[in-house]
C-alpha cells in the first residue's frame, strides 16, 4: 500500500528538493566524482528520489523531511578520495561524519538528519548500524544507487551522465 500525500506535503517536499538542487553550496559536489562517471551531485539527488519513493511504500508515518534531507547531504564530504591515496583506505568509514560536519557548518540540520548521514555505510561502517526506518531507507537506497552506478559500463559514461542529470531535475 502506498501512502498518498497531501498536496501540501508534496509542496513542502518539492520546495525542500527545489532548494538543495539550486544551491550553490550543493553545487560544488557536481566537482566531486563518484561511481563511474556519476558525480557526488547526481547521485545524491537520485539516492533522495529513491528513498522517498521507498518511504512512500511503507505503511507507518515516517518523517519524509529528514529522509530527503539526509539523503541529498550524505555523501556532502566535498573531496576527491581518489586523488589522495591516504584517504582512500578509511573512506568509506570516515565520510559520513565529514558529510555531517560539512552539513553542521553548511545548513541547520537536525540531529535525526546527522544520524541518518551517519548510519548511510552501514555495514562498511559497522558501529553506526541503521537504527530507525528512516535511516535503513536511505541507507539501503544509497546502496542500490551506488550498486547501479558502478555497474554500469564506462562506454556509455557521458550519455548516462545527461540521462541522470535530467533525471533529477523533479522529485516526483
Amino acid at each position: 500500500m502506498k501512502r498518498s500525500l497531501s498536496l501540501e506535503e508534496k509542496e513542502k517536499l518539492e520546495t525542500i528538493y527545489y532548494s538543495y538542487l539550486n544551491n550553490p553550496l550543493i553545487d560544488r559536489m557536481k566537482d566531486v566524482s563518484m561511481h563511474r562517471g556519476s558525480n557526488c551531485y547526481i547521485h545524491s539527488f537520485l539516492v533522495a528520489k529513491l528513498a522517498i519513493k521507498r518511504a512512500l511504500k511503507k505503511k507507518k508515518e515516517l518523517d519524509l523531511e529528514s529522509i530527503l534531507i539526509a539523503s541529498i547531504l550524505h555523501d556532502y564530504y566535498l573531496y576527491d578520495w581518489r586523488s589522495d591515496r591516504s584517504l582512500l583506505k578509511h573512506h568509506g568509514s570516515r565520510h559520513p561524519s565529514i558529510a555531517v560536519s560539512n552539513a553542521k557548518r553548511d545548513f541547520d540540520i537536525s540531529d535525526k538528519v546527522a544520524n541518518l548521514i551517519l548510519s548511510h555505510m552501514w555495514p562498511i561502517n559497522f558501529k553506526c548500524f541503521p537504527k530507525t526506518t528512516e535511516a535503513r531507507i536511505v541507507c539501503n537506497a544509497d546502496t542500490w544507487i551506488a550498486l547501479k552506478e558502478f555497474l554500469c559500463s564506462k562506454v556509455y559514461k557521458a550519455k548516462r551522465v545527461q540521462k541522470r542529470q535530467s533525471m533529477i531535475s523533479e522529485l516526483f
